[in-house]
Protein backbone atom coordinates (compact mmCIF):
# COMPACT_ATOMS: atom_id res chain seq x y z
CA UNK A 1 0.00 0.00 0.00
CA UNK A 2 1.44 3.62 -1.13
CA UNK A 3 0.25 6.75 1.04
CA UNK A 4 -1.19 9.32 -1.08
CA UNK A 5 -2.78 12.11 1.09
CA UNK A 6 -3.83 12.81 4.70
CA UNK A 7 -7.28 14.29 4.60
CA UNK A 8 -8.69 16.14 7.80
CA UNK A 9 -10.95 13.85 10.40
CA UNK A 10 -14.04 15.94 9.73
CA UNK A 11 -14.34 15.48 5.96
CA UNK A 12 -16.64 12.70 4.12
CA UNK A 13 -15.06 10.76 1.84
CA UNK A 14 -17.80 8.94 1.07
CA UNK A 15 -18.53 9.97 -2.39
CA UNK A 16 -14.92 9.78 -3.20
CA UNK A 17 -14.44 6.40 -2.28
CA UNK A 18 -17.82 5.54 -4.00
CA UNK A 19 -15.79 7.01 -7.23
CA UNK A 20 -12.45 5.57 -6.38
CA UNK A 21 -14.29 1.69 -6.67
CA UNK A 22 -16.44 2.89 -10.10
CA UNK A 23 -12.94 3.74 -11.51
CA UNK A 24 -11.63 0.39 -10.13
CA UNK A 25 -8.88 2.11 -8.33
CA UNK A 26 -7.53 0.25 -5.34
CA UNK A 27 -7.63 1.83 -2.00
CA UNK A 28 -8.15 2.16 1.86
CA UNK A 29 -8.76 5.02 4.10
CA UNK A 30 -7.39 4.59 7.35
CA UNK A 31 -8.49 6.91 10.23
CA UNK A 32 -5.26 7.85 12.36
CA UNK A 33 -4.47 10.23 15.21
CA UNK A 34 -3.77 12.87 12.48
CA UNK A 35 -6.54 12.44 10.11
CA UNK A 36 -8.08 10.06 7.64
CA UNK A 37 -5.40 8.64 5.06
CA UNK A 38 -5.52 7.41 1.52
CA UNK A 39 -3.51 4.61 0.73
CA UNK A 40 -3.09 3.61 -3.17
CA UNK A 41 -3.15 -0.76 -3.85
CA UNK A 42 -1.40 -0.04 -7.44
CA UNK A 43 1.37 2.48 -7.69
CA UNK A 44 0.29 2.59 -11.67
CA UNK A 45 -3.04 3.99 -10.72
CA UNK A 46 -1.76 6.80 -8.93
CA UNK A 47 -2.37 9.94 -11.86
CA UNK A 48 -5.88 8.37 -12.23
CA UNK A 49 -6.38 8.87 -8.31
CA UNK A 50 -4.63 12.42 -8.63
CA UNK A 51 -7.12 13.23 -11.30
CA UNK A 52 -10.40 12.09 -9.10
CA UNK A 53 -8.61 14.31 -5.93
CA UNK A 54 -8.58 17.06 -8.26
CA UNK A 55 -12.42 16.58 -9.16
CA UNK A 56 -13.31 15.61 -5.66
CA UNK A 57 -12.02 18.79 -4.28
CA UNK A 58 -13.10 21.21 -6.93
CA UNK A 59 -16.79 19.82 -6.34
CA UNK A 60 -17.44 18.38 -9.96
CA UNK A 61 -19.17 15.12 -10.59
CA UNK A 62 -16.99 11.59 -9.87
CA UNK A 63 -19.40 9.38 -11.83
CA UNK A 64 -20.46 8.75 -15.24
CA UNK A 65 -23.87 8.47 -15.95
CA UNK A 66 -25.36 5.37 -16.68
CA UNK A 67 -24.28 4.91 -20.73
CA UNK A 68 -22.10 7.71 -20.81
CA UNK A 69 -18.71 5.30 -20.64
CA UNK A 70 -19.87 4.03 -24.03
CA UNK A 71 -20.01 7.93 -25.40
CA UNK A 72 -17.88 10.49 -23.62
CA UNK A 73 -19.30 14.29 -23.46
CA UNK A 74 -18.06 16.49 -26.20
CA UNK A 75 -14.97 17.75 -25.11
CA UNK A 76 -13.81 15.09 -22.27
CA UNK A 77 -10.87 14.28 -23.49
CA UNK A 78 -9.92 17.68 -22.97
CA UNK A 79 -10.59 17.01 -19.40
CA UNK A 80 -7.07 16.51 -18.54
CA UNK A 81 -5.67 19.05 -19.85
CA UNK A 82 -7.78 21.92 -18.74
CA UNK A 83 -7.25 20.61 -15.12
CA UNK A 84 -3.24 21.50 -15.38
CA UNK A 85 -3.46 24.43 -17.52
CA UNK A 86 0.33 25.51 -17.28
CA UNK A 87 1.65 21.98 -18.30
CA UNK A 88 -0.42 21.63 -20.95
CA UNK A 89 0.56 24.97 -22.50
CA UNK A 90 4.41 24.14 -21.77
CA UNK A 91 3.38 20.82 -23.91
CA UNK A 92 1.37 22.55 -26.23
CA UNK A 93 4.22 24.88 -27.48
CA UNK A 94 6.89 22.55 -27.48
CA UNK A 95 5.21 20.06 -29.79
CA UNK A 96 4.52 23.74 -31.88
CA UNK A 97 7.81 24.88 -32.22
CA UNK A 98 8.54 21.32 -33.15
CA UNK A 99 5.92 21.68 -36.00
CA UNK A 100 7.09 25.17 -36.97
CA UNK A 101 10.52 23.78 -37.59
CA UNK A 102 9.99 21.17 -40.06
CA UNK A 103 8.32 24.02 -41.95
CA UNK A 104 10.76 27.37 -40.99
CA UNK A 105 13.78 25.30 -40.62
CA UNK A 106 16.86 27.30 -38.98
CA UNK A 107 15.08 30.20 -39.00
CA UNK A 108 12.96 29.07 -35.85
CA UNK A 109 16.01 27.98 -33.61
CA UNK A 110 17.99 31.48 -34.71
CA UNK A 111 15.21 33.09 -33.05
CA UNK A 112 15.19 30.46 -30.16
CA UNK A 113 18.49 29.77 -29.33
CA UNK A 114 19.80 31.83 -25.98
CA UNK A 115 22.14 34.33 -28.05
CA UNK A 116 20.99 35.12 -31.67
CA UNK A 117 22.43 33.12 -34.70
CA UNK A 118 23.19 35.20 -38.21
CA UNK A 119 25.28 33.30 -41.39
CA UNK A 120 28.30 35.35 -42.24
CA UNK A 121 30.14 34.56 -44.89
CA UNK A 122 29.03 30.88 -45.00
CA UNK A 123 29.86 30.30 -41.11
CA UNK A 124 27.74 31.17 -38.46
CA UNK A 125 28.12 33.75 -35.85
CA UNK A 126 27.09 34.07 -32.31
CA UNK A 127 25.83 36.97 -30.59
CA UNK A 128 26.38 37.71 -26.77
CA UNK A 129 23.75 37.15 -24.62
CA UNK A 130 24.11 40.89 -22.49
CA UNK A 131 23.81 42.16 -25.81
CA UNK A 132 20.60 40.06 -26.57
CA UNK A 133 18.95 41.06 -23.13
CA UNK A 134 19.90 44.88 -23.74
CA UNK A 135 17.50 45.09 -26.67
CA UNK A 136 14.35 43.11 -25.22
CA UNK A 137 15.25 40.06 -26.20
CA UNK A 138 14.57 38.36 -22.53
CA UNK A 139 12.58 35.47 -24.04
CA UNK A 140 15.98 34.02 -24.94
CA UNK A 141 16.49 33.49 -21.69
CA UNK A 142 13.70 30.69 -21.46
CA UNK A 143 13.15 29.78 -24.97
CA UNK A 144 16.21 27.21 -25.66
CA UNK A 145 13.60 24.74 -23.46
CA UNK A 146 11.16 24.42 -26.26
CA UNK A 147 13.79 23.64 -29.13
CA UNK A 148 13.70 20.06 -30.06
CA UNK A 149 16.15 18.34 -32.47
CA UNK A 150 14.56 14.92 -33.50
CA UNK A 151 11.44 12.66 -32.38
CA UNK A 152 12.87 11.02 -29.55
CA UNK A 153 14.21 14.15 -28.12
CA UNK A 154 10.77 15.27 -28.10
CA UNK A 155 9.04 12.49 -27.36
CA UNK A 156 11.45 12.00 -24.32
CA UNK A 157 11.05 14.82 -22.86
CA UNK A 158 7.36 15.33 -23.54
CA UNK A 159 6.63 11.69 -21.60
CA UNK A 160 8.53 13.65 -18.29
CA UNK A 161 7.13 16.84 -17.99
CA UNK A 162 3.29 15.43 -18.47
CA UNK A 163 4.35 13.12 -15.61
CA UNK A 164 6.16 14.98 -13.09
CA UNK A 165 4.36 18.60 -14.54
CA UNK A 166 0.60 17.04 -14.05
CA UNK A 167 1.26 15.62 -10.35
CA UNK A 168 3.00 19.22 -9.64
CA UNK A 169 0.33 21.01 -10.84
CA UNK A 170 -2.46 19.11 -9.19
CA UNK A 171 -1.13 19.20 -5.94
CA UNK A 172 0.64 22.25 -5.94
CA UNK A 173 -1.37 24.75 -7.91
CA UNK A 174 -0.47 26.20 -11.71
CA UNK A 175 1.56 28.85 -10.03
CA UNK A 176 3.98 26.51 -8.42
CA UNK A 177 3.87 24.65 -11.50
CA UNK A 178 4.51 28.09 -13.30
CA UNK A 179 7.35 29.01 -11.13
CA UNK A 180 9.26 25.63 -11.18
CA UNK A 181 8.96 25.89 -15.04
CA UNK A 182 10.34 29.06 -15.22
CA UNK A 183 12.56 29.25 -12.83
CA UNK A 184 14.40 25.39 -13.79
CA UNK A 185 14.14 26.64 -17.61
CA UNK A 186 16.38 29.73 -17.33
CA UNK A 187 18.86 27.92 -14.42
CA UNK A 188 19.41 25.27 -17.03
CA UNK A 189 19.95 27.12 -20.28
CA UNK A 190 22.67 29.94 -18.05
CA UNK A 191 23.95 26.11 -16.88
CA UNK A 192 24.72 25.37 -20.20
CA UNK A 193 25.27 29.09 -21.64
CA UNK A 194 28.11 29.15 -19.02
CA UNK A 195 29.72 26.55 -20.27
CA UNK A 196 30.57 27.95 -23.74
CA UNK A 197 27.74 26.22 -25.66
CA UNK A 198 24.97 27.87 -27.39
CA UNK A 199 23.07 25.49 -29.65
CA UNK A 200 21.35 23.51 -27.61
CA UNK A 201 17.75 22.93 -26.91
CA UNK A 202 15.05 20.83 -24.64
CA UNK A 203 12.97 20.48 -21.82
CA UNK A 204 15.14 18.05 -20.02
CA UNK A 205 16.79 20.44 -17.93
CA UNK A 206 13.01 21.39 -16.33
CA UNK A 207 12.17 17.50 -16.39
CA UNK A 208 14.99 16.96 -14.07
CA UNK A 209 14.37 19.80 -12.31
CA UNK A 210 10.22 18.02 -11.98
CA UNK A 211 12.24 15.19 -11.45
CA UNK A 212 14.09 16.05 -8.37
CA UNK A 213 11.04 18.60 -7.25
CA UNK A 214 8.32 14.90 -6.80
CA UNK A 215 11.51 13.09 -5.33
CA UNK A 216 12.04 15.33 -2.14
CA UNK A 217 8.32 16.19 -1.30
CA UNK A 218 7.71 12.35 -1.35
CA UNK A 219 10.59 11.61 0.78
CA UNK A 220 10.66 14.58 3.25
CA UNK A 221 6.60 15.52 3.39
CA UNK A 222 4.84 12.38 2.40
CA UNK A 223 1.80 13.63 3.33
CA UNK A 224 2.05 15.96 0.47
CA UNK A 225 0.13 13.51 -1.75
CA UNK A 226 3.64 12.98 -4.01
CA UNK A 227 4.74 9.53 -5.42
CA UNK A 228 7.80 8.80 -7.91
CA UNK A 229 8.37 5.00 -8.03
CA UNK A 230 12.00 4.40 -6.88
CA UNK A 231 12.89 2.83 -9.82
CA UNK A 232 11.99 5.39 -11.91
CA UNK A 233 14.33 7.77 -10.27
CA UNK A 234 16.86 5.31 -10.63
CA UNK A 235 16.99 4.93 -14.03
CA UNK A 236 16.80 8.99 -14.92
CA UNK A 237 19.58 9.61 -12.69
CA UNK A 238 21.24 6.97 -13.97
CA UNK A 239 20.90 8.18 -17.49
CA UNK A 240 22.09 12.09 -16.42
CA UNK A 241 25.30 9.69 -15.35
CA UNK A 242 25.80 7.38 -18.24
CA UNK A 243 24.93 10.88 -20.70
CA UNK A 244 28.22 12.42 -19.31
CA UNK A 245 30.30 9.38 -20.53
CA UNK A 246 32.20 8.55 -23.43
CA UNK A 247 29.94 5.66 -23.96
CA UNK A 248 26.89 7.80 -24.91
CA UNK A 249 28.86 9.27 -27.79
CA UNK A 250 29.64 5.51 -28.92
CA UNK A 251 25.78 4.46 -28.65
CA UNK A 252 24.65 7.42 -30.89
CA UNK A 253 24.02 9.77 -27.75
CA UNK A 254 26.30 12.95 -28.30
CA UNK A 255 26.21 16.16 -27.39
CA UNK A 256 24.04 15.69 -25.00
CA UNK A 257 23.04 19.11 -22.65
CA UNK A 258 24.42 17.84 -19.43
CA UNK A 259 24.96 21.08 -17.94
CA UNK A 260 21.19 22.03 -18.57
CA UNK A 261 20.70 18.81 -16.85
CA UNK A 262 22.43 18.87 -13.56
CA UNK A 263 21.16 23.03 -13.76
CA UNK A 264 17.91 21.36 -13.31
CA UNK A 265 18.43 19.00 -11.19
CA UNK A 266 19.64 21.44 -8.62
CA UNK A 267 17.24 23.88 -9.11
CA UNK A 268 14.68 21.01 -8.11
CA UNK A 269 16.60 20.18 -5.17
CA UNK A 270 16.50 23.71 -3.84
CA UNK A 271 13.27 24.24 -4.51
CA UNK A 272 11.75 20.96 -3.15
CA UNK A 273 14.01 20.80 0.28
CA UNK A 274 12.61 24.23 0.59
CA UNK A 275 8.85 23.53 0.02
CA UNK A 276 9.01 19.98 1.51
CA UNK A 277 10.37 21.48 4.62
CA UNK A 278 7.43 24.18 4.52
CA UNK A 279 4.97 21.37 3.98
CA UNK A 280 6.47 19.75 6.96
CA UNK A 281 6.47 22.41 9.74
CA UNK A 282 2.22 23.21 8.41
CA UNK A 283 1.57 19.65 9.30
Amino acid sequence: MYRVILLPHDIDTRELRRALWAHRIGHRITEESEGQVLWLVDPEQHEAMLRLLERWRQDEPLMLERGAAARPPTGEWLGPFRQVPVTSLALGLCLLVFAVMGVLGDRVIAALTIVPLVVVNGGLAFGNLGDALASGQVWRLLSPAFLHFGWMHLIFNMLWLWYFGRQVEALQGSARMLALLLVAGIGANLAQYATGSVLFGGMSGVDFALLAYVWLMSRRAPRSGFFVPQMLVVFMLGWLVFAMTDMAALVGFGNVANEAHLGGLVVGLVLGWYDAGRARRQT
